[in-house]
């Protein structure tokens, strides 16, 4: 039987081929960040959500204002929906509260880019579970 023990001349020399393996694991596998998506709130409505009206007065362009309209048709879908951006850190609820008054859906790419792909899935059918897996598909890898 061989002797598999290692020296610590032997173990300090590999340290630096070993880091480099993880280095590069990891860049060809990121690991997956998929969040905990809220149960919808019985009877939510889209009343928080900022209307139309508001962002034209503030000069958004008609794809930000498309990706209002659809949350505002999908309250129930959009409140058990994780938001990927990190807002959910810093206390926002769901993807639903991103699209409120002081909500970020205003300027940002990802809550954007949620809302348009759950409205997307939603018209074709899909339920809320079906929703949330093209969502963490999408934005939690």
């Amino acid at each position: 039987m061989r002797d598999r023990s290692i020296t610590r001349r032997g173990f300090l020399a590999a340290i630096p081929a070993a880091c480099v393996a993880a280095t590069t694991a990891s860049a060809r596998a990121p690991a997956s960040r998929h969040l905990e998506h809220p149960e919808p709130r019985p009877g939510i409505d889209a009343s928080g959500v900022i209307s139309s009206e508001s962002l034209r007065a503030d000069g958004f362009d008609e794809s930000v204002i498309e990706a209002f309209d659809g949350i505002r048709e999908i309250p129930q879908i959009a409140d058990g929906l994780a938001c990927y951006c990190g807002c959910m850190l810093i206390g926002n609820r769901s993807l639903l509260t991103c699209y409120h008054e002081q909500g970020m859906a205003r300027g940002c790419q990802i809550c954007q880019g949620e809302g348009r792909l759950a409205y997307r899935r939603w018209k074709e059918g899909q339920t809320l579970e079906q929703i949330r897996r093209a969502i963490d598909a999408r934005f939690g890898s």
